[in-house]
């Protein structure tokens, strides 16, 4: 359980921080731009249930079950696997946290009619934060992929995954609350010519 009686503790006034294994890390490090940008992923899906405000309570279950997984997300590249033995069993995502959001999106996508068009971030209030959280989703997505790709940086499969995932639900999403009252703003190629 956590428990935090004191915010600040002035280990990281050095320019350091801690991951869950206790090593002190930069805070410019890539693991920490990476489950920083989760963080912030986590943070613009906060401002997506605020522009839903009370509407669409199914998704708004779904939304607050994502930001849970994302601090488990967090959870996990902040204790890499690095093969030792630690003294608590940590957190990681599974595979079924994936099959999960893939479950969601395709029941989203059945309710609706197929894209035949790119669509441009907009519509409804929540639509157009879905988008934003779409896009901090992918930045952290391809931060994951490249501290992945880094020798001594493990990330598991399910972490980038998930996040892959996840990107394609925030769109989906988008599309899904447009879909209960606005229609997408749909892409018009070559229109400003």
């Amino acid at each position: 359980m956590v428990k935090l009686n004191k915010i600040y503790t002035k280990t990281g006034d050095d320019g350091t921080t801690g991951l869950g294994t206790g090593e002190r890390v930069a805070k410019y490090s890539m693991r920490i731009s990476a489950y920083g940008t989760v963080d912030e992923t986590n943070a613009t899906i906060g401002m997506v249930r605020i522009h839903m405000a009370g509407g669409q309570p199914g998704l708004d279950l779904k939304l607050v079950r994502i930001q849970n997984d994302l601090f488990d997300l967090g959870a996990d590249l902040c204790v890499p696997d690095r093969g030792k033995k630690l003294e608590y069993e940590p957190l990681r995502i599974t595979e079924s946290q994936v099959v999960r959001l893939e479950h969601e999106i395709d029941e989203m996508n059945a309710e609706m009619k197929p894209l035949k068009s790119f669509i441009l971030p907009g519509g409804s209030p929540a639509a157009a934060q879905f988008h934003v959280a779409r896009t901090v989703c992918r930045r952290a997505e391809r931060l994951i992929v490249e501290l992945a790709a880094m020798p001594e940086e493990p990330v598991s499969e399910a972490v980038v995954k998930y996040m892959n995932r996840l990107s394609d639900f925030l769109f989906v999403a988008g599309r899904y609350v447009n879909d209960r009252g606005r229609s997408d703003v749909l892409w018009v190629p070559g229109q400003n010519r």
